[in-house]
């Protein structure tokens, strides 16, 4: 192991068959895991016969880990990040850890391996070349709508994280504010021993999760907004460009505009740069 460096390992999503050699010998060699439960890492160390000190982090307690970490670089040692499935700071704690670290001027290392998005997007035949993933959805208020309001308005394929308990009223939201015809998967338990992958429009999907006892991960794959007509489109640009004209206005950069345009109405790279180069125009 280099010295001073911080491993972000991606650990099974289910099934233990997935676990690297690479991401075996990095546990097996480092000074220190940090991992969101140790309970779970500990049983897959267990596992593998791998008996390297164990630490937790999870987002209670991130600030006191990033001072030990840090202290422990100082001190030349590798320290490795996992969570409790897939990989490390994707929609898990540890992102703070690895841009303290990074600041610090210290390595970090990602060492690849399983996750739940990936997996779920090659298992849903829905378009992989372009797709957002927006991890779990806010559960009320203000956020919510923003979150669900941001699902309606893209473009591409979207992929997202839900407890099972409310994968139900998920659905059934989707279907109230218009969404029901889309094309959806549900992946549950990926590569478990009860893996389950369900496609359907969100309507029927819905219909269907309403009355099942749901257990285990789920993962979501939904195809993105299309089908609009030339006037909703021609009123999405017209946002779009007012976005871009306020944002040029209060002085930030083409890049910035267009990075924001991309974010929020799921516009391709070049369509972003055409309308926050158009907004140059008001400042």
């Amino acid at each position: 192991m280099a010295e001073a460096t911080l491993y972000l390992v991606s650990t099974p999503i289910g099934n233990l068959g997935d676990a690297s050699p690479r991401a075996l010998e990095t546990l097996q060699s480092v000074d220190t895991v940090y991992a969101e439960d140790t309970r779970h890492t500990g049983a897959l160390l267990r596992h593998f016969g791998i008996g390297t000190t164990l630490r937790s982090l999870h987002e209670h307690n991130e600030a006191a880990r990033i001072r030990e970490v840090l202290a422990a670089m100082r001190d030349g040692l590798a320290c490795a990040l996992v969570s409790d499935a897939g990989t490390p700071t994707v929609s898990d704690p540890g992102a703070r850890l690895v841009s303290a670290v990074r600041d610090a001027g210290y390595s970090v290392v990602p060492v690849p391996g399983p996750s739940a998005v990936t997996a779920a997007v090659a298992a849903s035949g829905l378009p992989g070349d372009r797709f957002a993933f927006l991890g779990f959805a806010p559960r009320k208020g203000r956020p919510r709508a923003e979150w669900m309001e941001e699902v309606g308005r893209l473009a591409m394929t979207v992929v997202v994280f839900e407890s099972p308990r409310r994968l139900g009223p998920l659905l059934l939201e989707w279907v109230e504010r218009g969404y029901g015809e889309r094309r959806c998967v549900i992946c549950r338990e990926l590569t478990k021993l009860h893996e389950e992958t369900r496609h359907g429009t969100v309507e029927s999907l819905a219909d269907y999760y309403s009355g099942v006892d749901v257990r285990g991960e789920v993962t979501i794959v939904l195809e993105g907004r299309s089908g609009d007509s030339a006037r909703e489109r021609e009123a999405q640009r017209d946002e779009a460009l007012g976005l871009a004209q306020s944002m040029a206005i209060e002085g930030s950069t083409t890049r910035e505009i267009a990075q924001r345009l991309r974010g929020e109405f799921g516009m391709t790279r070049n369509e972003a740069y055409e309308l926050a180069l158009a907004a140059e125009g008001t400042r």
